[in-house]
This record gives structure tokens, sequence and C-alpha cells, in this order.
């Protein structure tokens, strides 16, 4: 299965994951859990060392556990994982940064490593020369995230570095557009979404991941939307505040599904009609499993798993994250099937936090 701008499909494809994956696999319902990351062991993990120039500002320098060729990921990488999930041929992680480990091939390749270039929150990837078919690399953008299976979604590119890389999306809805989270604001990707009517909402999923939102709000003149308990000084004058625990919609399709635990105010966003549940850094899959990302919790631990556990009763097939891969379900039991795994797998864990 092609993993770049689709979904990881937990029922078809053979698992090369570990951690949490490996035991829901091997848990008492047998769930298949089935996940496919690009691998290349021949690239030896090298410690990259920081260069700094004599005039004290760091220079960009090509790390070492690149393969020789013209893309390149230099040493200011922050390990977000954006071009890994966008462009798995190109790209790997090494020495805890992503680094090129397969020059692309193919046009099919090579387009994806240029989406995952001008993506790139820190511009970390870079070309030996420049690269003359960028512009027309710029202009896929938005990209739809699967055409035949949901019609009207889209990756927007253009990560943030003010939010560590999140990944923001829009929804082509006849109520009028909804923009779920801000990427960094460029007037080439404004003037696209333009072209596809615009944005009326900008759903902000936590406080981590409203980057430039305020340049968007202005440019669409469009309506806000972020939980109370996650507003801060940035975000004050957002125009709709959620109060309370919800759910809360936006018309008859969509839903807005408090999630506390990463933040205090994370919301998740439902798209009934296509089954899609958004869930911004609340749940997501990575390299080693399905995560709640425990490192990086600003709120409770604890209430995070509870909000996990809260999702098992909504029917989605699709969770589209703020970060890491995208996870396609078989149906509504295997997606509560692995759910309820992993939430139990979670209580066992941090069961103190109960007691």
């Amino acid at each position: 299965m092609a993993l770049a701008n689709k979904a990881i499909n937990l029922a078809s494809v053979g698992s090369n994951f570990p951690s949490s994956i490996d035991k829901l696999k091997n848990s008492s319902t047998k769930a298949q859990i089935n996940l496919r990351v690009a691998r290349n062991s021949s690239v030896k993990a090298v410690q990259s060392s920081s260069v700094e120039s004599d005039t004290g500002r760091w220079v960009r320098k090509r790390r070492p556990q690149n393969v020789d060729g013209d893309f390149f990921v230099d040493h200011t990488c922050i390990d977000c994982d954006t071009c890994r999930w966008m462009a798995p041929q190109v790209f790997t992680r090494v020495g805890e940064m992503s680094a090129v480990y397969k020059q692309p091939t193919s046009s099919e390749d090579r387009l994806k490593a240029l989406q995952a270039l001008l993506s790139c929150p820190t511009s970390s990837i870079r070309t030996e020369v420049p690269p003359p078919d960028i512009l027309e690399a710029q202009k896929t953008f938005p990209i739809p995230v699967d055409e035949k299976k949901l019609p009207g979604v889209y990756h927007c590119g253009y990560h943030s570095e003010k939010s560590y890389g999140a990944a923001s999306y829009l929804i082509i809805h006849p109520g009028g557009n909804i923009l779920i989270d801000s990427p960094r604001f460029t007037e080439k990707l404004a003037k696209e979404i333009e072209t596809m009517g615009g944005v009326r909402y900008l759903f902000l999923t936590h406080k981590d991941d409203v980057a430039d939102h305020a340049k968007w709000a202005t440019r669409f003149s469009c309506d806000r939307i972020l939980h109370s308990e996650d507003v801060e000084i940035c975000t004050a004058d957002v125009e709709m505040k959620l109060e309370g625990n919800g759910p809360w919609s936006l018309g008859d399709d969509i839903m807005l599904v408090h999630a506390p635990g990463h933040t205090e105010g994370t919301v998740c966003l439902l798209y009934k009609p296509l089954k899609i549940l958004f869930t911004g850094d609340h749940l997501m899959m990575t390299e080693s499993g399905l995560s709640i990302m425990e490192m990086y919790n600003k709120y409770s631990v604890p209430k995070q798993v509870d909000s996990v556990q809260k999702l098992i009763q909504f029917d989605f097939d699709w969770i589209i994250p703020g970060h890491g891969w995208r996870i396609e379900f078989k149906d509504f039991q295997e997606k509560n099937t692995i759910l309820e795994a992993f939430v139990r797998e979670k209580y066992n864990q941090y069961s103190s936090s109960y007691k």
C-alpha cells in the first residue's frame, strides 16, 4: 500500500511497528493491526555535529547520514516526522533526525520529496541544485488525502515550526469550508484555497497548533473556533470559544468532541459523512505505534487515556492526526477492538494514577 499521502490501512499491510502495536496484535482479541514504514538498515547512524561560522551564526550543513545525491536533510531538522510520512520512499529517521536514505528515482517519488521539502517547518530539506520543478510542486497544494475514499479532504502542507510541524487539513463543505489547525501562512497556499471556496471556519484542535491563525483569519475573514480552556494571549480574540464538555455541532454533519488530556481544551472534529476523526495531538500513529505522546503532555495523561476511551462510542473509520501517520480502520468493530486494547494497555501502565 502507498503511504505518502494516504493512510496506513490497518486491514491490509504487514506490520513492522513494535511497542503497543505488537502488544495489540498479540492480545486476546487478535486484532490485526497492520503497518509498514520505509526502512533502510544500511544507513549508518552518525551523531550530527553542530556547525558555527566565524561570525557566530549557525551554518546549515548536510547531515552525513544522508545518502549521496541531490536531496538531503541538514542539521537543523527538529525530528517532526513530516517528511517521513509524506515521502517514506525517500526519508527515514537516523540519529534522532530525518535523513535521505534513497534518492527519488521516479517522477512520483520526486514530487513527494518536493512536497515534503515545501512542507518542512524548518526548511531543513534541501537540494544540491535548485529544483527546476519546484513551482509545479507548489501548485499541488492542498493535496487530496484520498480522492476516491475521502473526496473534498485535503492536506494543506506548509507545516509551521510554531506548531512543531503539525499538519493542517481543509474540508470542502457546502456550508463553508473548514480549515483544521493552522498551516504556515503563505500567499501561494492562500490563493489556491481561495479558488476552492476560501475558509468559513478555522477550527483549532488545541493551543499548540494555532501557528499563523491570525493571518489566516485576516486573509479569509473566517471564524476561529477554540476551546476556552486553551485560549491564551495569542488567541484571546478568537471568534468562537467553546465552553464546557460538549459535544458541539457545526451543522448536521460535524461534531466537535472534547478530549481533554494533552491539553485541557483539546477538541477533536468528527466529520460524519466520511467517518473521519481529526485528532490534533490527542491520538496518532507514530513509527513506534499508536501513541498519545505522553512526553509532550501538558495537562493530564490519565485524563487523556479516558478521552481515548470516550472515542470508542463514535462511528469513524479514519484517524487523521496533527502529527504522524493517518490511520484507516476496516470497520467500526476493528476500530473499537484496537482502541479498547490500547486503552487497556495504558490503564495498566498508569494504574497508579487512578488509585
